[in-house]
């Protein structure tokens, strides 16, 4: 069972029509989203071409982490479509026919499964199925790392029944917030020391400065974490604004 303390989950989005811009990929915002409804968080994301030398190299290194990985793109029988050959050799696997994988191609388009849609039934030995829902060709899974179509319409549900089935033990395990103020006047280079006590104080939250491009030279300040540790972080930074008279004001959140 994956430690509770440290889940940290990724993306990779694979495909050529994603780098070149024939299509706009939508996987990255849905995979905060779907993790976000369940308390959990997104901790890196990777786009690739569907190169698989590269597809391989980036699986080989992400595999030997504990992350929980979606791999979104280039899991069809088109020669352009690399990535169930990537994991393999990312995996030390070869590729062989999964039975159930046959079957529910076969279930979904009986003697017309033959001789070329079988071939999307071809997986890294011993992968586990990921049911599809909109044509039952499945998707796969490598340990914590599952391989899933392009297209969005199967990919989703798909990742929401990952998630559902393997990792409901890790739903809203700590209560998350987030909270920030906008600085008003101020660079900075003129709060570096407050942010660099802030992130020695609490270690446990993540802080973020994001400055604006306006005529007041605004900077939204805040953390994210567990609550109370927010709040009292946050705290924290609004007296040394204050006793630096830097202004400031609460963020107005849509």
């Amino acid at each position: 069972m994956t430690d509770t303390t440290s889940a940290r989950f990724g993306v990779i989005i694979i495909g050529d029509e994603i780098l070149s811009g024939k299509r706009q990929d939508a996987h990255l915002a849905k995979a905060i989203s779907l993790l976000a409804a369940r308390g959990l968080a997104l901790s890196w994301a990777e786009y690739l071409g569907d190169d698989r030398a590269q597809i391989a190299a980036t699986l080989q290194r992400t595999m030997a982490s504990s992350d929980i990985v979606f791999c979104f793109g280039g899991i069809g029988a088109t020669p352009d479509d690399q990535t169930r050959q990537a994991a393999a050799e990312a995996a030390g696997l070869a590729i062989a026919r999964h039975p159930g994988a046959v079957a529910e191609i076969e279930a979904r388009y009986g003697e017309a499964a033959y001789p070329k849609r079988v071939l999307m039934a071809d997986f890294p030995r011993d992968a586990a199925l990921i049911p599809n829902p909109v044509n039952r060709v499945p998707g796969f899974s490598l340990g914590r790392h599952y391989f899933m179509p392009g297209f969005p319409e199967m990919a989703w549900p798909m990742t929401e029944w990952i998630l559902d089935t393997h990792y409901a033990h890790l739903f809203h395990l700590q209560p998350a917030a987030e909270s920030s103020i906008l600085v008003f006047d101020t660079g900075e280079s003129q709060l570096l020391d407050l942010m660099e006590e802030i992130t020695r104080q609490y270690p446990s939250l993540k802080l973020f400065s994001l400055p604006r491009l306006d005529e007041r030279r605004t900077i939204e300040l805040g953390v994210k974490g567990e609550a109370a540790a927010v709040a009292e972080a946050m705290r924290r930074i609004r007296e040394a604004l204050d006793t630096a008279n830097h202004p400031w004001q609460p963020l107005e959140r849509s």
